[in-house]
């Protein structure tokens, strides 16, 4: 697949018989398969080289390991696949590894571990994370019952919006926002200012369903444990205060897994876990995603030539990762790979400067994010008062 760059900041570029999505409209991630990724699949230039209900397991340098270093450059990847019929192995030149973060979601408490209890099978089926289809096909799972979403980004505005949708159309159902910080304000950042307006129009729904009062609205909550209690779960805080609730949604963020590549020589910033030369590009401690300059193959490679991440597992750990600046990671990667040096460094990708951070790293500290890259720090809504 060729890649260019467009309005968008990069999209596929139109192929016979495949329609390049518009640059003006907002697909779902199912209306992305359906109506781009699956008819791309079946392109005669595409389906013979495509494995599906594959896994990559593993991959290494193809007769050596980590430690040797005599002809290592010169040896091909070996790429380690699991499907239902077993394993098999594909012999590469180059590894692109755009398999993201969605499997590894950040947990329920504040730090590197989750709750005390939340791996429990008793409990985590009271749990989700990032965004559950709550008007689909998890519809059953929620209408009717008392819900708690944890979060103060996106994800976490996605799923109450829809929550609160939910809960008109089904008696019943009770939504809590629960946030670490203790202020509300910088889940509302952007709103109209926002370049990216559908992102904005979110944001200010999100800064509207706060007001109004169909959702009980929680600041300064730090969860410590969780535990089932008579069928429901018992959301236990640092301040030794007890929320019950049927489901709790998680949606605090998502971290890299690299251990596919366990076998290679990474260089990888320690705190973020993402390539070590675009950690200081990216680090959320200073940049929104308005503020990360473009960046191609050099900055996403790695010792072990030929294999880079891209996309939003690129990220590691920082929550600013934009689809633009994948599908331009992407071009240049391959623009790299094909020998087009001008192609692979002629970098012109250019981010919405909206100062918009979608982090809980900062409101951990209980105050909204302050000025700096990302401006002045946004009022906090006021939320009407509410009884448990």
């Amino acid at each position: 697949m060729v890649l260019q760059r467009g309005a968008g900041g990069g999209a596929a570029a139109g192929i016979d018989g495949v329609a390049s999505p518009p640059g003006d409209v907002h697909p779902t991630g199912g209306e992305l398969i359906s109506r781009y990724l699956a008819p791309l699949a079946t392109h005669p230039a595409i389906a013979p080289a495509l494995r599906t209900g594959s896994q990559v397991i593993a991959v290494a340098r193809a007769g050596t390991d980590k430690v040797r270093n005599e002809g290592r450059q010169e040896r091909p990847f070996v790429v380690r696949l699991r499907s239902h019929t077993g394993e098999d192995e594909i012999l590469a030149s180059a590894v692109i590894d755009a398999s993201g973060t969605w499997d590894t979601p950040n947990r329920s408490r504040s730090g590197a571990l989750g709750a005390v209890g939340e791996a429990t099978p008793a409990v985590a089926r009271h749990i989700s994370y990032a965004m559950p289809d709550v008007l689909g096909r998890e519809r059953g799972r929620f209408a009717g019952r008392r819900i708690a979403v944890l979060g103060a980004g996106h994800s976490a505005i996605g799923t109450l919006v829809d929550l609160d949708r939910l809960a008109a159309e089904a008696p019943g159902t009770a939504v809590t926002w629960l946030m670490r910080s203790e202020q509300t304000g910088t889940s509302f950042e952007g709103g109209e200012k926002d370049q990216l307006a559908a992102r904005g129009a979110l944001t200010t729904e999100a800064a509207a369903l706060a007001a109004s009062g169909r959702v009980h609205v929680r600041t300064g909550i730090r969860i410590d444990r969780l535990r089932e209690q008579a069928g429901a779960l018992a959301i236990v805080t640092d301040r030794s205060e007890t929320i019950l609730v049927d489901e709790l949604v998680v949606a605090t963020g998502f971290r890299p897994d690299h251990a596919l590549a366990s076998e290679l020589r990474l260089s990888l910033d320690p705190a973020l876990e993402c390539p070590s030369l675009l950690a200081p590009m990216i680090d959320p401690n200073l940049h929104s995603c308005g503020t990360v300059r473009p960046h191609g193959h050099a900055v996403l490679s790695h010792p072990d030539t030929g294999y880079f991440i891209a996309g939003m597992k690129s990220y590691g750990r920082a929550p600013t990762f934009l689809m633009a600046t994948g599908y331009e990671q992407v071009r240049s990667i391959v623009a790299h790979l094909a020998g087009d040096a001008a192609a692979a460094d002629d970098l012109r990708l250019v981010l919405p400067e909206t100062g918009v951070c979608s982090t809980d790293r900062r409101m951990d500290e209980g105050r909204p994010v302050g000025a700096g890259c990302c401006g002045k720090a946004p009022a906090a809504v006021r939320v009407p008062e509410m009884q448990d």
